[in-house]
């Protein structure tokens, strides 16, 4: 039997594999609310993700709906991934195969928050919700049964990495961590493992830096001290979620001034890690002298190393992702099968209410309480006589047999009786 869906569903993805980081920055919406304005309008459910390394829009409805909106907005290059398909997508996502660092778990928790996101501009639906539901209950069951998550796998760690591989190593060195979110965590975190001189962390909440500095053994300071701390460090990871810019070009340059030992004739050198999106760091910092400035494109190598280590580990999980799908499409269909019931209840229910009335018109002058047993006696027979005929049309779409669930449905609500062929 061929697999099909029982509604439409299409995801529009942008990520890492294909662009870098400052072309991926113009498929991002800034406006989330005008986004989820607009979208509504077409899609029934629609839920945005958007990570520092990739952009995924999730609709209820048609491929072609979902490239002529984009197209709408300006937004062109996306791949659109329709039905199956789609579901595969959001399989492979939670299972941190098509992360920039494979195996990662915070991509688990930005799809979570992007249900969230949708819920709270009131766009999702119950066919969005389970399949990201789905998806994530997977991605949690197949780190269960892999090792793909073992060990250093965040973008967080894969930038120490980065600056301990351009540093020789961290020994003895003063870092400093723009942002307390939970990019800053993972970068912290990971930090500590390291034998530093001294970890800085800042914030525009002050109490959230002071907490995650208590966590890490670090000191906290305050974003007004950025400079004067930028001027003591040797490596700076900045990770805000600031829509602008955090450092300057030209504070920069005149905090590199004090970064000269007497002799020199040039400053100490400064290692810059901007793993922010929208970026935090003034890209004109890259011709002050002394400085050097790495981006998120700059982690791919760190992320080929860790795809070669994680290589057994990723090719165990896509087995695991595609054993999975059958299971989705049953749940995808049971949710969607609602439409069918929902269209046999509501037949039902014109019934009795007709029914029920003209029983009442026959009793005359019936007092409240008989029309409360009538009412629910008829409810709770509608019900009863139903019961299975549902079960049996919930039954037929989660096994895709989508033909037999409207058969079924026809049969009931207009008389209407076709053969049902099975397969050998």
């Amino acid at each position: 039997m061929t697999r099909t869906l029982l509604t439409e569903i299409s995801v529009a993805t942008a990520d890492h594999s294909k662009y870098g980081e400052e072309v991926l920055g113009l498929f991002r919406f800034k406006d989330e609310t005008a986004f989820f304005e607009k979208a509504s309008k077409i899609f029934s459910g629609v839920v945005l993700l958007e990570t520092c390394n990739r952009v995924e829009i999730l609709v209820h409805g048609s491929g072609k709906q979902l490239r002529d909106f984009l197209h709408g907005e300006n937004r062109f290059g996306f791949e659109i991934l329709e039905g199956e398909a789609a579901l595969m997508h959001l399989l492979e996502l939670a299972a941190g195969t098509k992360s920039m660092i494979i195996g990662e778990d915070q991509i688990l928790g930005q799809m979570r928050r992007s249900l969230l996101l949708a819920e709270s501009h009131n766009t999702n639906d119950v066919i969005t919700d389970v399949c990201l539901n789905t998806a994530i209950r997977e991605g949690v069951s197949i780190r269960q049964k892999t090792c793909i998550n073992k060990g250093a796998v965040s973008i967080g760690s894969a930038a120490v990495l980065l600056a301990e591989e351009l540093m020789g190593n961290l020994d003895g060195k003063n870092i400093l961590v723009v942002g307390g979110g939970e990019m800053g965590t993972l970068v912290a975190r990971a930090l500590c493992e390291k034998n530093l001189r001294a970890i800085y962390v800042t914030n525009r909440s002050f109490d959230r830096a002071v907490l995650l500095a208590q966590e890490i053994k670090g000191r906290a300071m305050r974003l007004d001290q950025l400079y004067p701390c930028i001027a003591l460090s040797d490596v700076v990871i900045s990770c805000t979620g600031a829509p602008h810019l955090i450092i300057h070009g030209e504070e920069l340059a005149e905090t590199m001034n004090e970064r000269f030992w007497p002799l020199d004739s040039e400053p100490r050198h400064l290692l810059l890690i901007d793993i922010a999106q929208p970026r935090d760091i003034d890209d004109a910092c890259r011709d002050i002298a002394g400085v050097s400035l790495k981006t998120l494109d700059d982690l791919k190598s760190i992320s080929e190393k860790n795809l070669a280590a994680r290589k057994t580990e990723c090719e165990h999980a896509d087995v695991l992702v595609r054993a999975a799908l059958p299971e989705f499409i049953k749940a995808f269909n049971r949710a969607a099968s609602g439409d069918l019931t929902k269209t046999l209840y509501t037949w039902a229910e014109e019934i009795r209410q007709r029914e029920k009335n003209k029983a009442l018109s026959r009793l005359r002058d019936a007092d409240p309480y008989t029309e409360s047993v009538i009412d629910d006696l008829t409810s709770a027979l509608t019900k009863k006589l139903l019961e299975d005929a549902a079960k049996s049309i919930r039954a037929s779409a989660e096994c895709t047999d989508t033909q037999t669930a409207e058969i079924l449905l026809k049969a009931i609500i207009s008389g209407e009786v076709s053969c049902i062929r099975r397969s050998e």
